[in-house]
């Protein structure tokens, strides 16, 4: 009975404290403490607790804060996946020395975009991508619609993996946080590289479905269209039977910033 009685006594010690922390939780987040943390960035939506109930992942008051969706870039060593998601994000995921003076990445890189519409350009013209930090409703550049304040349709976060064999370890670990991936083929090389074979096998493995192919360098084959059309069917062979089959293939030069509009538009309307 004393044991009993022991046990008894600890459980109610136990919830007495999970219920002074959660209320003293709850008095941190009040609404003063709220509205100072939302002052802090003005140029983003407020956000408070009576909007919960009509949330959702694509709600302006979330996407102006935090990025819904977790994007990963696959694909061979040097096919481009770090510079395609600088070219969307404005964000370098090549941080530490040694991957600076290697020039590949070796650890998981992180960096969150956001993607905005401009209802009067057609598509895929009308899509614009702006580091995660930007406001909800920024000006147009396109000199066709300056002037115009565009809408806030994605926040993406990129999960951007090695493609060096030795690192294929990292890049499964990176799959695992995978909503969706874009996977990088060199237009300039024949195709499939191992690690593309291994990334794509990786990914099925993970049963992601949501992938976009992006047939990168295009510039480097831009004056010999027979090499660009062979490396595309090299691209058709390699997918056909696999769950990117159906994928669209995108031509991008993530170094000129060439077609980063289109892949917006695939971001925001292949990938639900």
């Amino acid at each position: 009975d004393n044991k009993t009685h022991s046990k008894t006594t600890t459980k109610q010690k136990i919830s007495k404290l999970q219920t002074t922390k959660m209320e003293k939780s709850a008095d941190r987040l009040s609404d003063k403490d709220i509205e100072t943390l939302m002052s802090k960035k003005p140029n983003l939506s407020k956000q408070a607790f009576e909007q919960i109930p009509e949330l959702h992942v694509l709600s302006p008051h979330v996407i102006s804060r935090q990025a819904t969706i977790n994007i990963g870039t696959i694909g061979h060593v040097a096919h481009g996946k770090s510079k395609v998601v600088e070219a969307i994000s404005g964000v370098s995921t090549i941080k530490f020395r040694n991957e600076k003076v290697r020039n590949i990445t070796i650890y998981l890189g992180y960096a969150n975009a956001k993607i905005y519409k401009a209802k009067s350009l057609p598509a895929p013209d009308c899509y614009f991508s702006y580091p995660s930090d930007t406001e909800d409703a920024p000006l147009c550049p396109h000199p066709q619609a300056k002037g115009e304040k565009m809408e806030l349709v994605r926040h993406v976060s990129f999960v951007d993996c090695p493609g060096h064999d030795v690192l294929m370890a990292t890049m499964l670990t990176g799959a695992a946080v995978m909503d969706a991936a874009l996977l990088l083929i060199a237009a300039n090389m024949p195709c499939p590289q191992p690690q593309t074979s291994e990334h794509l096998a990786a990914v099925e493995i993970m049963k992601l479905n949501n992938i976009i192919i992006l047939q990168n360098k295009v510039d480097l084959v831009f004056k010999d269209e027979k090499a660009a059309m062979k490396n595309y069917e090299e691209i058709k062979a390699f997918i056909k039977g696999t769950r990117a089959e159906t994928s669209p293939i995108i031509p991008i030069s993530a170094q000129l910033k060439y077609n980063i509009d289109a892949i917006s538009h695939y971001i925001c309307e292949h990938i639900p």
